[in-house]
């Protein structure tokens, strides 16, 4: 388990800007925001560097501090912990949108034999060639913004055939009676009312689905 010094000062590097990008911090001003002295900022700084949770560039200004991917991960494990402690559904949410058409690229990305073996292993199926689309009502966009603090399955890049195949990140989720996850690829910067479905079903077969129509998208958080 992590030290709870340590996580405290991962907390506060993100606060300061340390999530999205190197931020200018000096033990200084992180032990005031701590409350602890520069010395043991420092201190906090080295450690949390030696266990890959942050990196550190010196720069002629300063130092320079960010999270790295595993610390945002033990980031994203406390405000879990949290979501499932304050959430009055305790850990059920329902996301509700309509069908829409999507570009027809998910077919090929979803039915790679790499993607289809880790979705096997990690969600537990393998997933129907291509993605069911829904845009979200407002409400649902705003519950979607609950679902960052939940654990998401890694699906890992890769290279293949001369390209390189990208990083993503699923939730396993149900459609009616059908399993499946929201998908999120890694390097898309999808519209925040956008979800993509895969599932062991093609789910516009199964449910009858066309555009427009009204779909209610379950995920349940232990």
């Amino acid at each position: 388990m992590m030290d709870a010094g340590d996580l405290q000062c991962l907390k506060v590097v993100a606060l300061m800007g340390g999530l999205r990008s190197s931020a200018w911090m000096s033990s200084q001003s992180l032990g005031n925001a701590l409350n602890i002295s520069p010395q043991t900022a420092s201190r906090r700084l080295k450690a949390l560097e030696a266990a890959g949770l942050i990196t550190r560039t010196v720069r002629p200004d300063g130092q320079y501090v960010a999270v790295a991917p595993a610390g945002e991960e033990e980031l994203r494990h406390e405000f879990s912990a949290y979501t499932r402690i304050f959430s009055p559904e305790g850990g059920y949410y329902v996301l509700k949108g309509a069908v829409i058409s999507g570009l027809g690229e998910g077919r090929y990305y979803i039915d790679h034999p790499q993607y289809r073996e880790q979705f096997l292993e990690k969600l537990g199926f393998y997933a129907y060639p291509g993605t069911l689309n829904v845009r979200l009502d407002p409400e649902s966009v705003r519950v979607k913004r609950r679902l960052e603090g939940l654990v998401w399955i890694g699906i890992e890049g890769f290279e293949a055939d001369g390209r390189s195949f990208g990083s993503a990140r699923c939730l396993p989720c149900r459609i009616g009676d059908c399993p499946g996850a929201i998908i999120e690829p890694g390097r898309s910067h999808y519209p925040e009312e956008i979800v993509e479905i895969i599932s062991p079903a093609p789910l516009r077969e199964t449910f009858g689905l066309h555009d427009n129509d009204i779909v209610q998208i379950e995920v349940t958080h232990d």
